[in-house]
Formats: C-alpha cells, sequence, structure tokens
C-alpha cells in the first residue's frame, strides 16, 4: 500500500498551489480520502474528505471556500485545489484513505506560506 503526496513547496501569500496524492495496493475507489495537515507543535487536524465515490465533500471551518477537494477513482488520485493561500496555512500535508476495514497515511507533503 502506497500514498505518494506531491505538489508542495514554498508559495507567497494569496497565491495557489495543487496538491496531489497517488494511490496504489488496495482498492482506491472503495475508500473515503481526506488530507490532513500539522503544523510545528500543533496537532494534526482534518483539512478536507470526500467519500469514495467522490459525492459527498467535507471542509474544516477554515478552509471552506479556499479549499476544494477532488478525487479521479480511474486514476486512483485525490487532489487538494488551494487558493488564497495565508501563512497560517504552512504545514505538512498529509493524505489518509479509510474505510471500515482499515486506514492508510502518506508520508505527507510540505506547504510553506511565506512572502
Amino acid at each position: 500500500v502506497q500514498l505518494v503526496e506531491s505538489g508542495g513547496g514554498l508559495v507567497q501569500p494569496g497565491r495557489s498551489l495543487r496538491l496531489s496524492c497517488a494511490a496504489s495496493g488496495f482498492t482506491f475507489s472503495s475508500y473515503r480520502m481526506s488530507w490532513y495537515r500539522q503544523a510545528p507543535g500543533q496537532e494534526r487536524e482534518l483539512v478536507a474528505r470526500i467519500s469514495s465515490d467522490g459525492g459527498t465533500t467535507d471542509y474544516a471551518d477554515s478552509m471552506k471556500g479556499r479549499f476544494t477537494i477532488s478525487r479521479d477513482n480511474a486514476k486512483n488520485t485525490v487532489y487538494l485545489q488551494m487558493n488564497s493561500l495565508k501563512p497560517e496555512d504552512t504545514a505538512v500535508y498529509y493524505c489518509n484513505a479509510r474505510n471500515v476495514f482499515a486506514t492508510y497515511w502518506g508520508q505527507g507533503t510540505q506547504v510553506t506560506v511565506s512572502s
């Protein structure tokens, strides 16, 4: 099982980034997918999640209207489009796959928002 995040980096405030998480080794379309983030010294928090068929999405309040989660079950990939980034969005972003049988995590990708 692998979840490989990509797309992180250094970006100026107000700009955008798109994160990707490529999954392999399990039946991607049977799992709810989520993005979490963890800033230094803070607990890991939920950013957004999407149902297995992509029909339902849910966001943390501070991300609503700025972030969009999506998935492509044909490509076994989940995305996080992040717009209007703020310095407080700086964190390591993790991809998560979950169903009633198992939970998997990626290794994370660093997002730094700074001028």
